[in-house]
């Protein structure tokens, strides 16, 4: 089923939590709400649940207005963060439960309540743990008797709040390849609600980045990756380092280091921001007259095949966030790299560009 959000505005108060938000969602796909606390991914993903009401604006299943359609009614499987499971019922009633609940007419009989539940625990690769209560299960398997219990009412639609949000690291990444696979099989439209961006790269099909109750970009994992659309989706995306300086017709100075910018030949000494991944730094000893920034190494930290660098600027002219108040460049070298150049704490290297994203301030020359 295919989602149309159309103009979505919500307040809270004062609060405004969605800004005139529009977005489409195909059939079949699977789409991340990605964004830091308070962007109003998990309002909007309510609105679309039926769960809040939009002040303004609309939400259309498969080109039909949903605006009075109770939550009952959407077909709207929902997944929240803290599994939600009845703690008295077993794990087998527990995936049931939706299918009991159901208006007689619609309820299926028992025989084919019982098949249902244990394809479904199959499914989730759970049928073992039919007799178990909650408490018996470890919390990545909670979560997914969760998504079966929400897949037996055979929703249109699954809404996924922070599923993994409470589990820990290793089994966040199992359930992240699982979840992909799982999809891949079903094909049911999905949106889930993240702040991990690894996890929004990883298993959606498009992420749609939100940042104050606005849309800043939506693309493929790989689009928003190697094309952000502007310096917040740069920075939220992974690890950064901004540098600020000058743009002239094409050109960006950064502390006496001349950086190509051809897409900004029309600017005039303009200020501009360049954003660096930290793999992207190329690392050097520093020898006089070297092309570069100068930096003192303050930390290495050497983890399997990856060192990673903290380093503070000589000249005090870096700034590694939005807040410009972060001096630390990050730099990552690989560890034979490292060992081989027989780096030591205290020592000034210089830093070098090997890819950088630049945005020009419009109207900022002088």
């Amino acid at each position: 089923m295919s989602i149309e959000i159309r103009n979505v505005s919500k307040n809270f108060g004062d609060f405004r939590a969605l800004k005139d938000v529009s977005l489409h969602i195909d059939s079949g796909e699977l789409v991340a709400l990605l964004g830091p606390s308070g962007c109003g991914k998990t309002t909007l993903l309510r609105i679309i649940a039926g769960l809040e009401t939009a002040d303004a604006g609309s939400i259309l299943f498969a080109g039909e207005d949903t605006t009075e359609v109770h939550v009952r009614e959407r077909q709207v499987g929902f997944v929240f963060q803290h599994y939600a499971l009845f703690r008295h019922m077993t794990v087998f009633e527990n995936v049931a439960f939706g299918l009991r609940v159901k208006p007689r007419g619609q309820r299926p009989a028992e025989a084919e309540i019982r098949k249902k539940v244990h394809d479904l625990l199959n499914l989730v690769q759970l049928d073992w743990l039919a007799d178990r209560f909650p408490s018996q299960l470890s919390g990545g398997q909670r979560q997914r008797i969760a998504l079966a219990r929400a897949l037996a009412v055979e929703p249109k639609v699954l809404l996924l709040d922070e599923p993994f949000g409470a589990l820990d690291a290793k089994v966040r990444k199992e359930l992240r390849r699982w979840l992909r696979r799982l999809h891949d099989d079903l094909h049911v439209t999905s949106i889930f609600v993240t702040h991990d961006q690894e996890e929004a790269l990883e298993v959606a099909d498009r992420v749609v980045l939100m940042n104050a109750g606005n849309i800043e970009q939506v693309g493929s994992p790989q689009e928003v990756w190697d094309h952000p659309a502007s310096p917040f989706v740069y920075g939220f995306l992974g690890d950064v380092n901004l540098f600020h300086g000058r743009a002239h017709e094409g050109e960006v100075d950064i502390q006496g280091l001349q950086i190509a910018s051809p897409e900004h030949a029309e600017a005039q000494n303009a200020r501009a921001a360049a954003y660096v991944r930290p793999h992207d730094l190329e690392v050097q000893r520093f020898t006089p007259g070297a092309a570069g920034i100068p930096a003192k190494l303050a930390r290495a930290i050497v983890v399997g095949p990856i060192a990673r660098l903290e380093l503070l600027p000589v000249e005090g002219t870096k700034s590694g966030d939005n807040s410009q108040s972060d001096p630390i460049i990050e730099a990552q070298i690989p560890a034979e790299q490292f060992r081989a150049m027989g780096l030591k704490e205290g020592e000034t290297l210089v830093v070098t560009p090997r890819k950088a994203r630049i945005f020009v301030e419009s109207g900022a020359g002088i």
